[in-house]
């Protein structure tokens, strides 16, 4: 198991520690951003990656950094000028800010390094800035683990202990890893020679291989970064003379602003006008529609809730001003970013095409919810930092417990009837039971479970810690469990109940969901693209189940779903897939919290070969 926070070792996806450690940047990046806004200056901020820009590159990109230095991919000849002119240009558009992020191990294509100092002597020589310099150091080693990290780490080391039984001595060494959300096993020794050809093509100069052997993952985040960081003259764009809308649907989630600026950035570089529907359908029935331009959406990245404003209300009742509205700003596609909500509009949209031939264009659904129970999608975005919440929270009520001795807390999450929030926050947070709606559970489930926490008050952890999804029972209310623990813990350990709410909605967004968010609409908004390229001329109408779409990940793809396939895996009544992949990860919550339980193991027997195939979804 590869644990480093440099993500620097090829065939995996995410190492153990990268996570976290982009938590600890972003937390920095985030704190910088208020300061350099109020005084207007430029930041130049040095991370960690002596040989690997992992860091660099994917802060810069969940951050929106103006630009970006990372030993794989140096600066073309002539740098110091295009970086300083994009920097006074990006001044002129009345940005406040410059933040410039330098890995520490930069280097100009001479291999000669690039050090944050001489870029600061650069700005202030050239272009008179104000510039500080803030090299973050150790800080990034440091910290509690995040959500994302923990339940990695605790799949992997599950995976690593099955490659281990399923071995004979003549297996060869091999290697456990995340691709796209599927658990994975290369062998070790590939995985080290391509690792070893990073650094010999980058001493040879041979950068674009470089790139090529990171992986795609990385190769995809460098690309999208250069196209939403600096935008190209407009006179250098042709023109498809497409409209496309985007619209957020449903509850606020963390991330969604993300995804609405790289949707809008990645519209204009295609050439297309992009207008924003503000409140959700509501707000499309009442026209509340205007173009949006580049930089109306900078800095959008770190935001919270939905800066467009979103609605739960479905589109059914106003389907004749929505199909006007199309007809008037003569929208030729549409993005749609929500959740449960925003699926079921989907199915609506879909339905009415033959009432209205203004609904016949391409039309594509990012998942957005903190709920996670979006059909088509093993994510959405904002429930990594929903769960990250949840983990902080039970991380400070576990302190309480240890402190007063022999308490359980019962700690209710959100969620509607899917139980992610609540089962991988207990599997993250190390808790000892988690109640959810797709595993029922009665009152012989509750004793047991008492029985556990009495036999556990008399080891040297006196504490428990027990999530309820708020819609998991209709009777075992979460008063209910409360009241039974109390009284059959009497004279063991005393009982606390905490309700989580909305808390679960707020905050600036994770590293993983404003990633997660960017990469997924610019992949949304380039499948828009090569639709209308299709039909470009021919006036054609998209009619066809595949031109309405749900984009998602399932297990190691990035898969367009035709939204009227899924309405056979979808249990409508309680809003959630019928099949969901982290239910597999029950036992494994149940033997860590010393229950006796079985896991179902993986059927992986051989090591995978290191070349990818189809559309990997690296996250």
């Amino acid at each position: 198991m590869v644990g480093s926070i440099d993500n620097d070792f090829c065939g995996t996806d995410m190492t153990i520690g990268t996570d976290s450690a982009l938590h600890r940047i972003i937390e920095v990046v985030d704190a910088i951003m208020t300061t350099a806004q109020s005084h207007q200056r430029t930041f130049v901020l040095e991370v960690m990656g002596r040989h690997c820009g992992y860091l660099a590159l994917v802060s810069a990109l969940a951050c929106g950094a103006d630009w970006v230095f990372i030993p794989e991919s140096p600066p073309e000849e002539g740098w110091q000028e295009t970086m300083c002119a994009k920097l006074s240009e990006n001044r002129a558009r009345k940005k406040r800010l410059n933040i410039i992020i330098v890995a520490e191990g930069a280097i100009d294509n001479q291999n000669k390094p690039i050090t944050s100092e001489q870029i600061k002597e650069l700005v202030v020589k050239q272009l008179g800035y104000d510039t500080r310099v803030t090299i973050l150091g150790h800080v990034q080693r440091g910290g509690t683990p995040s959500a994302f990290d923990r339940i990695l780490a605790s799949r992997m080391g599950v995976e690593a202990v099955v490659a281990l039984l399923q071995a004979t001595p003549e297996t060869p060494a091999c290697v456990v890893s995340l691709s796209g959300n599927q658990a994975m096993r290369l062998p070790l020794m590939e995985c080290v020679q391509m690792t070893q050809d990073v650094q010999k093509a980058m001493d040879e100069r041979r950068f674009k291989d470089a790139v090529q052997l990171r992986g795609r993952s990385f190769e995809g985040n460098l690309n999208i970064y250069k196209r939403l960081a600096s935008k190209t003259p407009d006179s250098q764009i042709p023109k498809s003379g497409c409209h496309v809308g985007v619209i957020n649907v449903g509850a606020p989630a963390a991330g969604m602003n993300a995804a609405v600026r790289a949707a809008v950035r990645v519209g204009i570089s295609e050439g297309h006008k992009v207008f924003a529907i503000y409140d959700g359908f509501e707000g499309f029935a009442r026209g509340q529609i205007k173009e949006i331009g580049w930089s109306d959406v900078g800095g959008w990245t770190g935001q919270g809730g939905s800066i467009l404003g979103t609605k739960r209300t479905l589109p059914g009742k106003h389907l004749e001003q929505i199909a006007a509205q199309m007809r008037a700003h003569s929208l030729n596609a549409l993005l749609i970013i929500g959740g449960f909500e925003a699926y079921l509009g989907l199915l609506e949209l879909s339905a009415a095409r033959e009432r209205h031939e203004e609904l016949c264009v391409p039309v594509v659904m990012v998942p957005a919810t903190v709920s996670n129970n979006v059909p088509g999608s093993d994510f959405s975005i904002g429930a990594d930092t929903a769960l990250n919440t949840i983990t902080d929270t039970c991380d400070r009520i576990k302190q309480s417990a240890s402190g007063t001795k022999r308490r359980v807390f019962i700690i209710e999450t959100m969620g509607g009837f899917c139980g992610y929030l609540a089962n991988m926050g207990a599997l993250a947070a190390g808790a000892d039971a988690a109640y959810i709606f797709e595993e029922p559970f009665d009152i012989r489930d509750l004793q047991s479970n008492v029985e556990h926490l009495t036999r556990k008050m008399k080891t040297s952890i006196q504490r428990g810690l027990v999530l309820r999804n708020e819609s998991c029972s209709e009777n075992y209310t979460t008063d209910f469990i409360y009241q039974l623990y109390s009284e059959e813990g009497k004279g063991v350990f005393d009982c606390r109940k905490n309700v989580l709410g909305h808390m679960q909605q707020g905050g600036a967004p994770s590293p993983f969901d404003r990633n997660f968010g960017t990469k997924i609409s610019a992949r949304a908004m380039q499948w828009i693209s090569t639709k209308l390229k299709e039909a470009r001329g021919t006036g054609k109408r998209f009619v066809t189940d595949e031109s309405i779409c749900v984009l998602g990940i399932s297990k190691r793809n990035l898969v367009f779903r035709p939204v009227v396939e899924l309405k056979k895996e979808t249990d409508f009544e309680h809003r959630i897939p019928r099949e969901q992949w982290w239910l597999k990860l029950r036992p494994l919550m149940k033997i860590l919290a010393k229950y006796k339980a079985s896991l179902e193991v993986s059927d992986l027997g051989q090591p995978e070969p290191v070349s990818g195939h189809s559309e990997p979804a690296a996250i």
